[in-house]
């Protein structure tokens, strides 16, 4: 039944479908105008339009492959199904998943950041058009996010002082907590002190857009270069964090080796510069212990009934992955957490 229904929005588009085939939550589609892909989404029609006027200008630029959503014949990017759910169509590329295995295949990834962050500005600024119609909506600002986590950090460590009967994961949460947090709160005070205040304001002043979600699952590696997906969490933030995320995700596979690191950042600045005031904030990032904060707010909001054992490796990773990335810190950034 749920097939019938996609095959139904797919009516609603001018194209013609030669053949579909699901993949997870989604629907791969061969039509007469190329490949495109079928998916849900919970992004609003308020917000589609502005996301469509971004990644049409940059298809047209020619630089970096996008996936550009597809109007239907009566005007709309959106569609809803009889179930209910919402879809939206978007071309799309013969190509695989970039292997967060490979160093040869993030350095491509992060060269092409690069050149998308070169891509936005432009498109940002109007440089071949008018201005955007409207601007992306900003994150929080990097110290107004640092002082969140914290703060959820400790109420995480009240509720499992609070519980008689304590599992695995909450003693090992209370025995890492004062390291952890040590950590949390010195990268807290050094950016109270940094120029990452400064950078934020200036990028909600221009509407600086970052992807928001550039991970190895958005990038698509072509027989031809690569293309950059998934662009639904686009936002105004600083475009280090788009590359903070990805370096995070690329370095914990790769246990934090210096080199690799710093081949990373190397490629992402052949393609665009980084500023000092970019590169403290980057450092600051990666310093915070992101995967130890995911983890215990995970595990906080789960059914705590049911202990999988996934969620204690993940707690004694995250602590592990600390220390291994300290040395990379002090190595790559001078930084001493």
């Amino acid at each position: 039944m749920r097939e019938e229904y996609e095959l139904e929005v797919l009516e609603q588009y001018n194209i013609e479908v030669k053949g579909t085939r699901r993949i997870r939550g989604a629907f791969f589609c061969d039509t007469n105008e190329g490949t495109m892909l079928l998916k849900e989404t919970k992004i609003s029609a308020r917000r589609a339009p502005l996301l469509y006027e971004v990644l049409s200008r940059i298809e047209k630029r020619g630089n970096v492959k996008v996936d550009t959503p597809v109007f239907t014949e009566d005007g709309e990017l959106l569609v809803t199904s009889r179930e209910g759910t919402v879809y939206m169509l978007k071309r799309w590329y013969q190509g695989r998943e970039c292997d967060i295995r490979q160093e040869g295949e993030l350095l491509r990834a992060a060269a092409q950041l690069g050149r998308l962050h070169r891509e936005l500005d432009a498109v940002s600024a109007g440089q071949d058009s008018a201005p955007l119609p409207a601007p992306f909506p900003g994150k929080r600002s990097p110290l107004e996010e640092i002082v969140r986590h914290n703060r959820e950090l400790k109420k995480v460590r009240s509720f499992i002082r609070g519980r008689v009967a304590k599992n695995e994961f909450e003693y090992l949460y209370l025995e890492s907590f004062e390291k952890m947090y040590g950590m949390a709160e010195r990268v807290r005070q050094k950016m109270e002190g940094s120029g990452c205040g400064e950078l934020y304001a200036g990028c909600m002043r221009r509407g600086t857009l970052v992807h928001g979600d550039y991970n190895y699952h958005n990038i698509l590696v072509l027989k031809q270069g690569l293309a950059v997906t998934g662009f639904e969490h686009m936002c105004s933030d600083i475009q280090m964090h788009d590359l903070y995320y990805f370096m995070r995700k690329a370095m914990e596979k790769h246990h934090w080796k210096r080199k690799t690191g710093q081949q990373l950042l190397e490629a992402y600045e052949e393609e665009r510069p980084v500023c000092p005031e970019e590169r403290e904030y980057l450092g600051l990032f990666l310093a915070y212990p992101e995967k130890f904060w995911k983890t215990a707010g995970s595990y906080y909001r789960s059914n705590k009934s049911w202990l999988p054992e996934k969620c204690v490796e993940k707690l004694k990773l995250s602590v592990r992955q600390a220390e291994e990335k300290q040395c990379f810190l002090e190595e790559v950034f001078s930084l001493n957490i």
